[in-house]
């Protein structure tokens, strides 16, 4: 399983971003995807999860401003982020599990898999 993250950047406090998470070797849908982000010093916190393909949760620091959502077609998730604020700044990591249980679904140390990571940088 290899996953590919791609869409961070350099963007001005209140723009957007949409990062993207390719997925190879892991199809079901039945799979929980993930974003964490960790800043420098800091450590890797939970940004939002699509456990199952069911439910859908996030961090209180990016609820109505980021949204999570998956292509089962094409095997991506990706992560819509507006409004982005200078504390946003960070590595933001995909993540994936075939087994994970919903009260792990914000602990990355349950999961499986995890992309290389892709810097977002927003300037105020």
């Amino acid at each position: 399983v290899q996953l590919q993250a791609s869409g961070g950047g350099l963007v001005q406090a209140g723009n957007s971003l949409r990062l993207s998470c390719a997925a190879s070797g892991l199809t079901s849908r039945s799979n929980t995807w993930a974003w964490f982000r960790q800043a420098p010093g800091k450590e890797r916190e939970f940004v939002a999860a699509s456990f199952r393909g069911t439910n859908i949760y996030y961090a209180d620091a990016v609820k109505g401003r980021f949204a999570i959502s998956r292509d089962n077609a094409k095997n991506t998730v990706n992560l819509q982020m507006n409004s982005l604020k200078p504390e946003d700044t960070a590595v933001y990591y995909c993540a994936a599990s075939r087994s994970i249980i919903l009260s792990s679904v914000k602990r990355h140390q349950a999961y499986d898999y995890w992309g290389q990571g892709t810097l977002v940088t927003v300037s105020s």
